[in-house]
């Protein structure tokens, strides 16, 4: 559905919505019931608010778009991962992954159509940026990978990653936003403490979170523990190098006391060495209880950078464990529908 100039209804303030009402002379606690069908049992079209007269939600039709998600593609991985590819009301697709666990369920989600930053590492770098999620179109994935979670594995989302596409602090306003909805009490109500937003790296950006007191947890996209290997891979490390990362880390852990992780690609022979473990090892010591996650690397197209050979892998963790530095080797999920680690390129 293409924007006909009407308003997105999710984007009315209380206030708009409330004047609305009673413009056609509803009961004061329609407005209540919407928020209900909108945040609670995220409702994707007015038709789906069955506690509303039809006249109303004719009015609603006639006033307002409904801009919402809908699955387009949706496919399993034999280790049981699901990739999700979402389209947009204007004709854009974005991925989502659901990643079961016996302990929890995680459902990784978007914040950008594509993604501004050009790691070389990673697919969705190369797509470039189309533009910035709406929170409501964030929110969706959540609500659309908790339905698929009910439905195929019988049990609800414990955690959100914004580890898809896109870079979250470069969508900033619009992802806090969608951690309000998800957060809130009367909204989708999971606990901050189970939302971790990974970021490759905006110094001043991470500043701002802390002065915004938030309450979920920070990941940096390091994958490299010197400025010239960073810079290398990753452009965005020219201006917002380790230094000013470290900084930014420290003044975000002093006013939040939230959990700090490092996501650590391991890419053989470029960043898996000895020397590479020891340069990490003296990094973490910069940033109060850091936890190291290792990440085997996934192929892209196109991308010269190879995984590291598992035993080197496996040396490299228990280095750094043996070290004081609490890292933990992660394992690809969903290899073989491209929906691991920095494969999202809507294929």
């Amino acid at each position: 559905m293409i924007s006909t100039g009407k308003k997105d209804f999710r984007h009315l303030s209380k206030e708009e919505l409330i004047a609305f009402l009673e413009e056609r002379n509803e009961k004061p606690f329609r407005a209540r019931q919407i928020h209900e069908w909108l945040w609670q049992k995220g409702a994707r079209s007015f038709d789906a608010m069955t506690n509303l007269s039809k006249s109303l939600r004719e009015s609603l039709k006639e006033n307002f778009n409904f801009n919402s998600l809908s699955v387009d593609v949706r496919q399993e991985s034999k280790d049981t991962t699901i990739k999700i590819r979402f389209k947009t009301f204007d004709g854009y697709f974005v991925e989502g992954v659901l990643i079961p666990a016996d302990d929890r369920i995680t459902a990784c989600v978007s914040s950008q159509v594509g993604c501004s930053l050009t790691c070389s590492f990673c697919a969705t770098g190369k797509m470039g940026r189309k533009r910035n999620l709406h929170f409501d179109e964030i929110f969706d994935q959540v609500v659309l990978l908790n339905e698929e979670s009910e439905k195929h594995f019988g049990r609800k989302l414990t955690n959100i990653v914004f580890m898809g596409m896109g870079e979250p602090l470069l969508n900033y306003s619009q992802v806090m936003k969608a951690i309000e909805r998800i957060t809130s009490p009367d909204g989708f109500a999971m606990s901050p403490r189970r939302i971790t937003v990974s970021t490759a790296g905006i110094s001043k950006m991470i500043k701002k979170l802390a002065d915004d007191e938030v309450k979920f947890r920070l990941a940096l996209s390091l994958h490299a523990a010197n400025d010239k290997k960073r810079n290398e891979i990753m452009p965005i490390n020219e201006d917002n190098n380790l230094g000013s990362l470290i900084d930014s880390l420290n003044y975000f852990f002093d006013k939040t006391h939230n959990r700090i992780s490092f996501e650590y690609i391991l890419f053989d022979k470029f960043n898996d060495q000895v020397e590479d473990a020891r340069q990490l090892i003296k990094l973490c010591k910069q940033v109060p209880q850091v936890r190291v996650n290792l990440i085997e690397y996934n192929p892209v197209e196109g991308v010269p950078f190879h995984r590291s050979k598992s035993d080197r892998a496996q040396f490299f963790c228990d280095y750094l464990n043996n070290h004081g530095v609490n890292a933990t080797l992660r394992r690809s999920r969903g290899l073989d529908i491209d929906a691991a680690c920095g494969q999202l390129a809507n294929k």
